[in-house]
């Protein structure tokens, strides 16, 4: 059975990417930009990894706008999700070791954008994935 990631991204060309990048790399990929279906995909799949993107400059919750950081905090503080492994992706360039985001966020690791070492990223999701 394959591994299942869920990406939470709300940039179509990107979201685009990650399909076609996890599809050949022997991935089953749930891409969403919609918080509610964030939650419901975790509640109705085997999630083995979650990629969040920081900047989501159109998603909500529960009609409330929220962030990466916020739905990573949500993530962490489920006892049915808080297990999954979170990969986030951001596009701030003043992360100097990424460790603030990870302490705020419960993350376990992080990658810049633009992602140009797809080998790194694919490494980072293999050394996380839960099944």
């Amino acid at each position: 059975m394959k591994s299942t990631i869920l990406v939470m991204e709300d940039d179509s060309f990107t979201q685009q990417f990650y399909q076609l990048l996890f599809q050949r790399a022997g991935f089953d990929s749930l891409i969403t930009d919609e918080g509610d279906k964030f939650f419901e995909i975790l509640e109705n799949s085997k999630v083995s990894i979650i990629i969040l993107d920081l900047n989501l400059k159109n998603t909500y919750l529960n009609n409330e706008k929220v962030d990466g950081i916020t739905l990573a905090k949500k993530v962490k503080a489920d006892d049915r999700f808080n297990q999954i492994p979170i990969l986030i992706v951001s596009a701030y360039k003043n992360l100097t070791n990424g460790r603030n985001f990870l302490d705020e966020t419960g993350a376990e690791d992080y990658i810049l954008k633009p992602i140009s070492d797809f080998n790194e990223l694919l490494k980072k999701v293999n050394n996380l994935k839960l099944f």
